[in-house]
């Protein structure tokens, strides 16, 4: 079952970023082959990419002081202020097939995205 908590202002049952249970699974199995358990991750939008926004992953320590965090499955999710406009909502989730892999982003503020997935306007 799914667990969601804030630990800023917003809503306690609507979290800025959702991941689904595979994108969860992928994260925490890159955390621990790179040597990051412990860590959370960063999840942010920044300026660039062929439709002018995409979306950044990254592992990070500790959140700075302006940022929302919450927690989905033992996973501590960090957003920095200036992203939450442009993340509120996201879904985020992994796939992996013969055809493709990789995070897929489903984005309710994005009116438009390129072809690659990773960039929005």
């Amino acid at each position: 079952m799914e667990q969601h908590t804030q630990t800023t202002s917003q809503a306690p049952n609507q979290p800025v970023v959702v991941l689904t249970p595979s994108a969860v699974e992928k994260v925490k199995s890159m955390m621990a082959k790179d040597g990051k358990d412990g860590y959370a991750l960063r999840v942010g939008v920044v300026t660039g990419g062929c439709a002018g926004l995409s979306y950044e992953m990254k592992f990070q320590k500790s959140p700075y002081d302006n940022d929302v965090t919450c927690e989905q499955d033992g996973l501590r999710i960090i957003i920095n202020q200036e992203s939450v406009a442009f993340l509120k909502g996201i879904h985020i989730d992994y796939i992996d097939t013969l055809k493709e892999s990789g995070f897929k982003y489903k984005n309710p503020n994005a009116s438009s995205s390129c072809g690659c997935g990773t960039s929005f306007s």
